[in-house]
């Protein structure tokens, strides 16, 4: 294997750097560097799955109108999400690039910056929000009935969503390091005094008060502020990675963020969208259809589980080797995911096939349901692999900081290919066809995302690692 070199850095001398690459990002094997990062964020993905499961699962308990005033909110609280989503990317790229040159003063800076930026950007939007819930959800679609439960849960969400702001991106930077670990026991705490006190404030005990969809959302407010501790500890204490405000910085550093961020955010806003309009699309097809994609959706959040988590690690491995100058370790990185990524997706594919059946009779009683929720399971799956692809293409733009490259990449997937796609295919055969439309524009993508890779390696002129 090719070693790793420092050309812009000389005077560092390289075992001081090996001292510092605690994580093996800049000097490690590849293939066992992204698997020590990629296993602990499967767990820390499925601690938020499991604590929006577990919210569901007790507002279900309130009755219908409950859980329905509490799904009109998920796209605000997504929309309001992606900001901070959109920083974390912004802050994970620059971060893990000075950390690649042994800027630790600069990273700490950067890190302190980018999270008073995402705080500032998510009060303005819940200010915002707050003086808007009434009309913002009546234009919704939302029932005047629904209202004052919106209101109750809302109300609660905009004040404390601040609190979750901190743990989010300050567990990018700590990623940045090289450590999912630590930001995946975070996730995974904040998961468990959820699902503790979800029930006590929901449905109250004791001297405790029943408090509705009101006390999930307190529920929810003090599990962030478990992990705001945590977070802060982390990169105040340990890493090192908090340092105080520097007016003549601070301007420069948040247009690098936001540089990165903004494309992010709207790539990450692209997904809920897109599903929007396949639902409307789907719609057409009867209520047989929308249930089974509703249900599809849910599978395919844990069959995509490892390739979500392997995005999560690929991004700073590739930004601190792009930071240390090593650009041919960061595309060999890339490219080692995508491969994993087409061969542990064709596993899942096999492995599919014959559960297809038994996991279509768990999310429905109704044999049209099962029967429409059985073929996606049988035809979409067999797609991801490319999806995955992908995936480590936007991954890799982030860290190149191509972000705009990255929304490009996304929107063409969503509403040039997909969207199109299964409008086509439901022309042909219904929503079999859609489905089989979904899956040929994710072939076509990872393809397209392979040879695109390619390029992009051949444009800087580096040739592949040998073995």
């Amino acid at each position: 294997m090719q070693p790793w070199r420092i050309v812009d850095f000389p005077a560092l001398p390289l075992i001081e750097i090996g001292m510092k690459d605690k994580h093996g990002l800049l000097s490690g094997p590849i293939d066992q560097t992204l698997k020590n990062m990629t296993i602990p964020m499967v767990f820390g993905l499925v601690a938020i799955l499991a604590f929006n499961l577990v919210d569901t699962f007790f507002i279900s308990l309130l009755g219908t109108e409950a859980l329905a005033a509490v799904s009109f909110t998920f796209p605000i609280t997504f929309a309001v999400n992606c900001i901070t989503m959109g920083i974390g990317v912004g802050i994970s790229t620059g971060v893990a690039r000075l950390l690649g040159r042994s800027a630790q003063i600069d990273a700490a800076r950067l890190s302190g910056h980018g999270l008073m930026l995402a705080v500032i950007l998510v009060i303005a939007a819940s200010a915002l929000g707050l003086a808007t819930i009434n009309p913002l959800f009546r234009m919704l679609g939302a029932h005047e009935n629904l209202l004052p439960l919106i209101h109750d849960y809302m109300s609660v969400w905009y004040l404390t969503i601040p609190l979750l702001v901190i743990p989010m991106a300050g567990n990018s930077a700590i990623r940045a390091t090289g450590d999912t670990k630590t930001p995946a026991k975070i996730m995974i705490v904040a998961g468990f005094i959820n699902g503790l006190l979800d029930p006590l404030l929901i449905f109250g005990l004791g001297p405790i008060p029943a408090l509705g969809v009101k006390g999930a959302a307190i529920a929810s407010a003090i599990s962030w502020a478990g992990a705001l501790v945590c977070s802060l500890y982390v990169l105040i204490k340990r890493e090192k990675l908090l340092a105080w405000p520097s007016p003549t910085k601070i301007v420069q550093d948040w247009k690098d963020i936001l540089a990165i961020g903004t494309p992010a955010a709207l790539s990450n806003a692209l997904n809920p969208i897109s599903g929007a309009i396949l639902m409307t699309m789907l719609a057409a097809q009867g209520t047989a259809a929308v249930a089974a994609y509703g249900a599809a959706q849910r599978v395919e959040s844990l069959l995509l589980i490892v390739m979500m988590a392997l995005t999560s690690a690929l991004t700073p491995l590739m930004a601190q080797n792009f930071g240390a100058n090593n650009p041919t370790r960061s595309f060999e990185a890339l490219f080692q995911a995508m491969r994993f990524s087409i061969l542990f997706q064709f596993i899942v594919f096999m492995a599919m096939v014959p559960l297809s059946v038994p996991i279509a009779a768990i999310f429905s009683q109704e044999p049209a349901v099962q029967n429409k929720l059985w073929h996606y399971l049988i035809v979409v799956p067999v797609s991801y692999g490319m999806q995955g692809v992908m995936m480590m293409l936007v991954s890799a733009l982030n860290a190149m900081k191509k972000p705009v490259h990255a929304f490009s990449m996304n929107l063409i997937r969503l509403f040039v290919l997909l969207l199109p796609m299964a409008w086509f295919g439901s022309l042909i055969d219904g929503t079999e066809g859609m489905f089989i439309g979904i899956a040929v524009a994710n072939g076509i993508t990872g393809i397209f995302a392979y040879l695109y890779a390619v390029t992009l390696r051949k444009q800087m002129n580096l040739e592949p690692l040998k073995h």
